[in-house]
């Protein structure tokens, strides 16, 4: 093995996107095109204690199925553990690494372990080592979101893994914002103590990861790794492909391209248009806020989210710490509020008898802005505006209405800008939203979420879901409007999930006794009664 060590981890960051489930005869093809270019270590897996949900071999890489495999001559097979399954409150767990490393290095066909860890899991992970050199394995610690440690905490791990001679300490650009300055940071301050090889992971976000990796190693990193297509975990990692072309020119060796090329046209690219990753703006976004691009991923892997959602979610995880990915917290920035709802104000006041029209954000408020501003300014309806949408022109809207905490901080900036009241759920919101919107007039009507039909009450509601949608449909009904116009509806294609959503959200509010009758004037595809504003 040369100076620079090559290792390729498609198998296991990739398997995010296919919960590990490569094919045999793919994962074959794929030995044979890593030989080809060089690469020296070829990681196959995580060993993952999580039995929860299928898995493929690839989450649990067990010395059986390693053992199916044909290794080319001159490849290190190698596996990942997180520091995670290894502590039990917090503590490191031999019972459970015994468990996972039945065998020595020695009848097993792997040889290397990475076990990656976040900073404060670090010490307590650094026991492991005795126990895997016992039993021969070569150990590497990767060390996740180094780009938010400050010089201090890292000049203290640097110094405590000293203590013990494992082969290799990388650092991972977790968030995926790193430059080449923080680069050349990180490595001068582990430095400081560790005297053993360096390794870099470095994501691609910003579409920085080739260029921070061969910085890396002009500045003494002797270990790299990539994945074929950049396949990994949100917008995924160096591409194999580009760092072979690298680590050909550093070494003077010849690099034969045409298994890998032939490789990425037969499997991986089908894979890439399926799952899609990649770096792309939401990732980008996602790392200079410093955001766990796990996040993206799982909005852009859930059509509820449109570019908007996604946008606006980054914008508040970055505020309020989305370092480390939560499905919680994921969950929590679409369904904030509680069963119980609060609320001091009745939309009867506003509505009661009157024609509303209501301004959504589809296509066809600007492909009939000027019918709709027409009928408005003809028939003085009462206009209700969805968040801070600004086609129609605002002097005509009369009232505004949001109810989504993530989509008001976003938008609060806006809404302090318009002269409108706010219908919101104010008695619920966090404390730093309100803040941000203390010079804008609150109508504070309640709203709770429940797994139920919809209930719409005086001065709040009970809804399914904290769609702004549903909150305005139960805000005009409470307020004993004589009718909700919609325009700007459109509508989804039949096979996105947000058309069947929001079908279910008409469908549930025409179930309630006091609902306010509906009509679409502009084209909608949902399943309600339309007519043309153009006939109104």
């Amino acid at each position: 093995m040369s100076s620079q060590v090559f290792l390729d981890c498609t198998l296991r960051d990739g398997g995010y996107y296919n919960s590990w489930d490569f094919e045999h005869d793919l994962i074959q093809d794929y030995l044979v095109a890593m030989k080809a270019i060089g690469v020296d270590v070829v990681e196959l897996g995580f060993r993952m204690t999580d039995q929860k949900g299928f898995k493929g071999a690839c989450a649990y890489t067990t010395d059986s199925f390693v053992r199916t495999l044909e290794i080319p001559e001159g490849i290190t097979f190698c596996v990942m553990i997180n520091a995670s399954e290894i502590l039990v409150n917090s503590k490191y767990s031999e019972k459970i690494l015994g468990t996972l490393f039945p065998e020595t290095a020695e009848i097993s066909r792997v040889s290397l372990v990475r076990i990656a860890c976040h900073t404060h899991e670090f010490m307590e992970a650094l026991h492991a080592f005795k126990f895997l050199n016992s039993k021969g394995y070569r150990v590497a610690f990767n060390l996740m979101q180094v780009s938010e440690c400050d010089s201090k905490e890292l000049i203290l791990l640097a110094k405590e893994a000293m203590k013990y001679p494992f082969d290799v300490l990388y650092f991972a650009d977790s968030l995926g914002n790193m430059n080449s300055e923080k680069v050349q940071n990180v490595i001068e301050l582990l430095r400081t103590h560790w005297k053993g090889a360096l390794g870099i992971h470095a994501h691609d976000n910003t579409g920085l990861g080739l260029s921070n990796t061969v910085y890396a190693l002009n500045r003494g990193i002797s270990w790299v790794d990539s994945t074929v297509t950049g396949m990994g975990r949100g917008a995924g990692n160096v591409k194999t492909e580009l760092l072979a072309i690298e680590m050909s020119k550093l070494r003077d060796s010849i690099c034969n391209m045409k298994p890998i090329m032939v490789l990425i046209a037969n499997s991986f690219k089908p894979m890439k248009e399926k799952y899609g990753w990649g770096t792309n703006p939401f990732y980008y976004l996602s790392g200079i806020n410093s955001v766990h691009p796990t996040y993206v991923q799982e909005m852009m892997a859930d059509s509820r989210y449109n570019e908007e959602d996604i946008i606006a979610v980054i914008e508040h995880l970055g505020k309020e710490g989305g370092k480390k990915y939560s499905k919680n917290i994921l969950g929590e920035a679409r369904n904030y509020y509680p069963e119980k709802p609060q609320g001091n104000w009745s939309p009867v006041k506003l509505f009661e008898g009157k024609k509303v029209i209501l301004i959504g954000s589809g296509p066809g408020v600007s492909i009939h802005k000027r019918a709709i501003e027409s009928f408005i300014k003809d028939s003085k309806p009462l206009v209700m505006a969805l968040n801070a949408q600004s086609v129609i022109d605002n002097d005509l809207i009369d009232v505004r209405i949001a109810c989504h905490p993530v989509r008001l901080m976003t938008d609060c900036e806006k809404l302090t800008q318009l002269s409108q009241p706010l219908i919101t759920p104010a008695s619920t919101l966090p404390s730093n939203v309100l803040d941000f919107m203390s010079s804008i007039e609150l109508l504070d009507y309640g709203m709770g979420i429940q797994d139920t039909n919809h209930v719409y009450k005086e001065t709040h509601c009970i809804l399914s879901n904290p769609l702004v949608i549903s909150y305005a449909l139960a805000v005009a009904s409470s307020g004993k409007a004589k009718q909700l116009l919609l325009a700007g509806f459109d509508g989804y294609s039949t096979d996105d999930p947000r058309r069947l959503e929001n079908d279910m959200i008409f469908e549930k509010h025409q179930s309630v006794a006091s609902a306010v009758p509906i009509l679409a004037v502009t084209p909608t595809l949902y399943h309600i009664e339309s007519t043309s504003i153009y006939a109104l």
